[in-house]
């Protein structure tokens, strides 16, 4: 399955201490990039949220953003005498050192350390409550990621399509090309001996001058010959297709992925590319000429695509 790198998955979590959210952001990256953005009360999640998302996510540059929401206590609404008593001993005591100490406020003392002591978050609660989130969000990143890959898959098969019909049209033109030349060749040739020896074609006999030309025409046919390069590029074409139909590949027992698609993608437009230059360099005709620029136009266009997969 081929998979792009920009998506979106959020999830939340209800508990009874309050509310957990967390929000997955993926963008391109070469490699797999995670950027953590955790409050304190939950940095203890970080290391198993690292292991999840590894296992599960080969590239990209991935944010993940984690909050929570306290839960209106309605025992907080009142103040335990006990403590109010064990806090007056010490304020008393206080006072008999410094006499001037002030009495604290009503405000305060609901918001007190101690008064708020049975309100910290139990880290193995909101530990497997956040791993749960967690999951649910990665869950909704990847079928995000599928859905924009199958967009960028559909938009590389169409430029695929593009180049199987130049490259078509290159090898049905090969025949007519070399004929033409062939025709070029014989007249230059004319031209040549009849303007070094006057009549000189009475002194050639058509044997000769027909191996003559059979030479240049060989000689032209080797230097424009691009059946090779064509031939490359239609196996390109193949596993470019095995590839955005199966994805790289099923991983392999004991591995995490049989290897990135995206980049298999990127060396095999490199490929493409260096065959469309060498079919280029070969041009012996306008029309040759044409239609490298058309196949590397094509590539380019799958390899701006092919960035965004993982």
């Amino acid at each position: 399955m081929i998979r792009s790198m920009t998506a979106f998955g959020n999830a939340r979590a209800d508990l009874e201490q309050g509310t957990l959210a967390i929000e997955l952001r993926s963008v391109n990256s070469r490699f797999l990039d995670l950027y953590f953005r955790l409050p304190d009360e939950l940095r203890h999640v970080e290391t198993p949220l690292r292991e999840l998302l590894t296992t599960n996510l080969a590239r990209g540059k991935v944010e993940i953003r984690v909050s929570f929401t306290r839960a209106a206590n309605a025992d907080l609404s009142k103040l335990d005498p006990a403590w109010l008593d064990s806090l007056a001993e010490q304020l008393q005591a206080a006072r008999r050192i410094i006499p001037d100490i002030a009495s604290p406020r009503l405000a305060e003392l609901f918001n007190w350390p101690g008064q708020r002591g049975n309100d910290a978050l139990d880290p193995q609660i909101w530990g497997a409550a956040c791993l749960q989130a967690a999951q649910q969000a990665l869950t909704q990143l990847q079928e995000g990621r599928e859905r924009e890959g199958e967009r960028l898959a559909g938009m590389m098969r169409e430029c695929a399509d593009g180049v199987a019909r130049v490259v078509d049209i290159v090898h049905a033109h090969l025949p007519q090309l070399l004929a033409d030349h062939r025709e070029r060749q014989a007249a230059k040739l004319r031209e040549s001996v009849e303007s070094a020896f006057p009549g000189g074609f009475t002194h050639i006999s058509g044997a000769e001058l027909s191996e003559r030309l059979s030479q240049e025409a060989n000689l032209f046919a080797l230097r424009i010959d691009v059946a090779e390069e064509l031939s490359r590029l239609r196996s390109h074409l193949e596993e470019l297709r095995h590839l955005l139909s199966d994805g790289g590949g099923k991983p392999a027992a004991g591995k995490k992925n049989a290897g990135s698609a995206g980049k298999r993608l990127d060396f095999l437009f490199q490929e493409m590319n260096r065959e469309a230059n060498t079919l280029g360099s070969k041009a012996g005709s306008m029309e040759v000429t044409r239609a490298a620029m058309d196949l590397k136009l094509l590539i380019e266009q799958m390899r701006e695509q092919a960035q965004n997969i993982e």
